[in-house]
């Protein structure tokens, strides 16, 4: 797989996660990651339309390759699912005038794809991923480090659709950066 980068959503109406990172090969790094805070904000179109801009900001400085955002999930409050419905329309909208193709990850597959547990708390997915990628990850920007785990888990989906690992040897073999010694 040729260098490319990738961009991770975790969109929300108060606060909107993103995380980039660029493969080389096989190997994924981290570039930057953060959290925009739009709880400010009171008037939810103007939120929509920060995000939309946020998003457009982002693949202007970064150019990236492919856009991973967390997919709808079951919740009981349905005012709270529609706004996160809009942030997630409003984001892939933001893409899809950029050219920038998008792939909807559903919240546990992307805990199962960093931890190995779909079930996996927001904690332990920023601790797996700062042993990924062996830096220290802030505590309180866990908005950040679920977009940077969107991102690679599309990583490692794209480079798993492509695998011709037959075995748990050849996969180890073939994916020494995710084994922890």
């Amino acid at each position: 797989m040729a260098q490319s980068r990738i961009i991770g959503i975790d969109p929300g109406t108060n606060i909107f996660g993103y995380g980039i990172i660029e493969v080389n090969h096989r190997e994924a790094s981290l570039i930057d990651l953060g959290v925009v805070k739009i709880m400010s904000l009171k008037d939810p179109y103007e939120k929509l339309r920060e995000i939309y801009h946020t998003v457009q900001d982002l693949v202007e400085r970064f150019d990236p390759q492919h856009l991973a955002i967390e997919a709808p999930f079951y919740g009981k409050n349905v005012q709270s699912m529609l706004k996160l419905g809009r942030a997630q329309g409003v984001t892939m909208a933001a893409a899809i005038t950029m050219n920038v193709p998008i792939t909807e990850y559903a919240p546990k597959k992307i805990k199962q794809s960093i931890t190995g547990n779909g079930n996996a708390s927001k904690e332990q997915v920023a601790a797996m991923l700062a042993q990924i990628f062996r830096t220290k990850l802030e505590q309180n920007f866990l908005d950040a480090t679920d977009a940077l785990a969107t991102a690679l888990c599309h990583h490692y989906q794209r480079f798993s659709l492509g695998s011709k690992s037959s075995s748990w040897k050849d996969f180890a073999k073939n994916n020494q950066n995710r084994i922890i010694r």
